[in-house]
């Protein structure tokens, strides 16, 4: 194998307004905001308390991050949040300091996992003394309340805390609710974590040339969102030619052709842990567009801007579905998941189906000021050489939709 050059490989320079608007968010406020309305959804409900263990949710009642992407598949870490009482965050043991100083959390103490890679055949005594830890817990700040909330909790456990008498429930509905409407500080996180997709967006117009490889143009987009204080990105959504119909093709070594479609969807978890979602299609610089390129990129673009006009505090899921934009019948078959669904963290609460699949999975409800979602569109017919992906987030103000991306919903190098 040849030697890797010793020279030095360039870093992205780091943007410095952003970095100064990271540091102006009141971090104790957002995180006090956060937990009070978890509280609030708890007590809604009953709850003497919830235990999470999902690291999402984990973040939004307590501020902290330790190790989010690994404890996705191996819960260990965990945090107890009475609802009338104390925060208390369990991490392993050599990595508490990390969490130490959270302004909200009440105590940190070493965690109890019984997960099987460091349980082993141990398993059935660590559930059952990590279950005796949270029923003593449970008695101690909810009294005679024996209903718990929880998001993960594998069957084991479960069992234990059952035997003891302890009321299981799950706690997302709860989280969702209390994660819908976003805090002055939130919709700060969120507007950084949109400068940080912007910017790397448009490294990623500019680095796109014929030859370059798919991975190669999304790899900026990680790159930019780490070295800005970000996390990670949920999905590889990065696709051209005829690759992008119909969409979700995870990103690949394909190279990039001159008149290719390329489109993405950012998934981006930037700074704070706040989501930066949008998609937009470009063209490969070195052909013209074809008319059915241009004609599909209209029709997204309509789509899309057709759709966040309608979004308003008051508005109905349904009343949104019935008055969006109609799909022409040969691209509905593939027609993107759902119309738009709600933005905090991660994708969150509400989703919205088009009104041909209502009957199926369709849920009313409302939407809010100071909701966030992001709006979608696919359009690319069955069979086709290519599609365009496009999709916008936005704030629901009081009167309206405000775009929170200035990366161009229409690209000009596709006209």
């Amino acid at each position: 194998m040849p030697a890797e050059s010793s020279e030095a490989r360039p870093v992205a320079p780091v943007d410095k307004n952003i970095i100064a608007s990271i540091s102006r968010i009141d971090q104790k406020r957002l995180s006090r905001y956060r937990l009070d309305r978890l509280r609030a959804e708890l007590r809604r409900r009953d709850f003497a308390a919830s235990i999470l263990s999902d690291p999402i949710n984990i973040r939004y009642a307590t501020g902290t991050r330790n190790q989010a992407i690994w404890s996705m598949h191996a819960p260990g870490r965990y945090a107890f949040v009475a609802t009338d009482g104390p925060t208390i965050l369990f991490e392993f043991e050599s990595s508490k300091h990390v969490t130490a100083n959270s302004p909200i959390v009440d105590e940190v103490r070493p965690c109890t996992p019984w997960l099987y890679f460091l349980s082993g055949p141990r398993t059935e005594e660590k559930a059952h003394h990590w279950a005796g830890e949270i029923d003593s817990l449970l008695r101690q700040f909810g009294g005679k309340n024996r209903r718990l909330a929880v998001d993960r909790c594998d069957p084991l456990g479960a069992a234990h805390l059952q035997y003891l008498g302890v009321q299981l429930f799950d706690v997302q509905e709860a989280a969702e609710q209390a994660r819908m409407i976003k805090s002055t500080e939130e919709l700060a996180c969120m507007r950084v974590a949109m400068n940080v997709c912007d910017l790397a967006a448009g490294r990623m117009r500019a680095a796109l040339e014929p030859g370059v490889s798919e991975n190669q143009i999304w790899g900026l987009l990680h790159d930019t969102n780490i070295a800005h204080d970000g996390e990670w990105i949920e999905c590889r959504l990065f696709a051209s030619g005829p690759r992008t119909n119909p969409w979700f093709q995870e990103s690949s070594n394909r190279k990039i052709q001159a008149g290719d479609m390329v489109g993405f969807d950012t998934d981006m978890v930037g700074p704070f842990g706040y989501l930066a979602d949008i998609s937009r299609s470009w063209l490969c610089p070195g052909a013209k567009a074809t008319d059915r390129q241009r004609r599909l990129y209209d029709l997204a673009t309509e789509q899309v801007l057709h759709n966040v006009s309608l979004l308003q505090p008051g508005l109905g899921f349904r009343e949104f579905a019935e008055k969006s934009w109609p799909v022409p019948d040969e691209f509905i078959a593939n027609r993107y998941v759902m119309m738009a669904h709600g933005c905090g963290f991660v994708d969150e609460y509400p989703s919205v189906p088009y009104t041909v699949d209502w009957n199926d999975w369709g849920f009313d409800g409302t939407f809010a000021q100071n909701m966030v979602v992001s709006v979608e569109s696919f359009i690319g017919e069955v069979g086709g050489p290519d599609g365009v992906k496009l999709e916008q987030q936005v704030i629901i103000g009081p009167n309206g939709a405000e775009v929170m991306s200035q990366t161009p919903l229409c690209d000009a190098f596709t006209l």
